[in-house]
């Protein structure tokens, strides 16, 4: 059994979905966090990851935080669930590659979009020029990432891009990309079961 210490609306939202792809047995686990954009919530004592943040998940003896880390743990220890190439498979290092590049530059660029230091900074708007550039360079080739099937760097990057629409410019491709993988079964479930949680925090 998989324990997922998890905030409504949250970066542990997609961890839900993730583990909805996955197929493995797993509970919720709710806790509160301090959301340092809203400036509100509170770490919970009872939250295992290093720093009472989420997501982070349990699983036997193992303790794996941040999403990143989350994705790649499953994906190698859940490989039935076909979410990336495993260790020898063909094309692992191109996974590898991009959940690396959406850690390292993606999300910080995203984030500086949101909080408008592009203008202040050219090297920024450089980084975040490239990477869009990048999304719509896969997305002209394919209709997923890396290529033809759907995979956990999509969860990713689709997750990313639906929180933070605005951050990116206009694009039918990018809006058909989000809503492409948003309509998967796995994604519609974890939507429902954050959407719950949300309530029975807000009751």
């Amino acid at each position: 059994m998989i324990t997922l210490y998890h905030a409504p609306q949250s970066r542990s939202s997609r961890i839900i979905w993730l583990l909805e792809e996955v197929g493995a047995p797993y509970r919720i686990e709710q806790v509160s966090i301090f959301r340092p954009m809203t400036g509100t919530g509170a770490p919970d004592p009872s939250n295992p990851h290093p720093d009472k943040q989420v997501p982070a998940i349990v699983h036997g003896d193992e303790l794996v935080a941040e999403s990143v880390g989350i994705v790649l743990y499953l994906v190698d220890a859940f490989p039935e669930a076909g979410l990336g190439p495993t260790v020898g498979e063909a094309g692992r290092g191109d996974y590898l590659t991009w959940v690396s590049w959406y850690a390292a530059s993606m999300e910080p660029m995203m984030f500086a979009a949101m909080l408008g230091e592009l203008a202040a900074s050219p090297l920024k708007q450089r980084g975040y020029d490239a990477v869009v550039r990048r999304i719509e360079s896969a997305l002209a080739r394919a209709p997923y990432m890396m290529g033809e099937t759907f995979s956990a760097v999509d969860l990713l990057v689709a997750s990313a891009l639906g929180f933070a629409r605005t951050a990116f410019p206009e694009s039918a491709a990018l809006d058909a990309y989000v809503a492409r993988c948003t309509a998967r079964p796995a994604a519609v479930r974890g939507a429902a079961l954050d959407n719950a949680t949300g309530l029975q925090q807000a009751a």
